[in-house]
């Protein structure tokens, strides 16, 4: 596959990938390239296995008790699971949850325990990366002149941009978002929108979402999961348009999930 425009290089390559929790499967075979600096929305019913997919992709769930896999999710090509140090991928690999989860500190300690934990101590440096975190997630102007305060005394739409800042704040390669907005009023998920469309630029973003309108306007790539599985993946406009399968078709409709 040549990188012409319709198969930029893959970021994070899945393959033949199966997730159990105990017996139960969770996921079936994915086999799916990941591409960069792209947005792709993982979209499906509730239980279909994609925000299980997503923690796979910086192992949150080697959290979870009886886990296990087979296949493998590579990284720019090397193995997330083989002999990887799982510190190191969750710098390069960072994730905003579903419910804005800030540490009960402060502004500026939010955003300046990722950078302290790998080494960073100089109160300049550590400055400069919270004013340019805060900035990307399009919260300085808001915060600016409470960063001492806590973050606990934010809107919910603010804390999850100040979750974003802080997963910003170590230089990621990719970011995870697991229904970042799902939590929030429209107003701060549109904001949450535009700001995924500035961050493509320079980051690879996969979101889960339940919205599908939100599918449709911010990524670059749809997969369509059902029951583990991925039952159709491809450029989000053909996806939503003329999705090649009937299931892909039924839920995009509505008739289902």
């Amino acid at each position: 596959m040549g990188e012409n425009n319709n198969f930029p290089k893959a970021k994070i390559s899945i393959r033949n990938f199966d997730l159990f929790y105990g017996n139960f499967q969770a996921l079936h075979s994915i086999d799916m390239d990941i591409p960069e600096n792209k947005i792709t929305a993982f979209i499906g019913p509730s239980g279909c296995g994609k925000s299980t997919l997503l923690k796979s992709l910086n192992r949150m769930n080697d959290l979870v008790e009886n886990c296990k896999i087979s296949g493998d999710v590579l990284l720019d090509g090397t193995s997330i699971y083989d002999g990887c140090d799982v510190n190191l991928l969750r710098k390069r690999v960072g994730m905003v949850f579903q419910k804005p989860n800030p540490f009960p500190m402060s502004i500026y300690n939010n955003i300046a325990y990722g950078p302290k934990t790998h080494g960073i101590t100089k109160k300049t440096d550590l400055d400069e990366i919270v004013e340019k975190s805060l900035r990307e997630a399009a919260i300085w102007d808001e915060v600016k002149d409470r960063l001492n305060k806590s973050a606990l005394g934010m809107s919910g739409g603010q804390q999850q941009r100040l979750c974003i800042a802080r997963a910003l704040a170590v230089n990621p390669e990719v970011l995870l978002m697991d229904e970042p907005t799902s939590a929030l009023d429209p107003i701060s998920t549109g904001k949450i929108e535009e700001l995924c469309d500035q961050l493509r630029n320079d980051l690879t973003i996969v979101i889960v979402t339940h919205n599908m309108q939100q599918a449709a306007r911010i990524s670059d790539r749809t997969a369509f999961f059902l029951l583990g599985k991925v039952v159709e993946y491809g450029e989000t406009e053909q996806i939503f348009s003329t999705p090649k399968n009937k299931k892909t078709e039924e839920y995009i409709t509505g008739r289902f999930g």
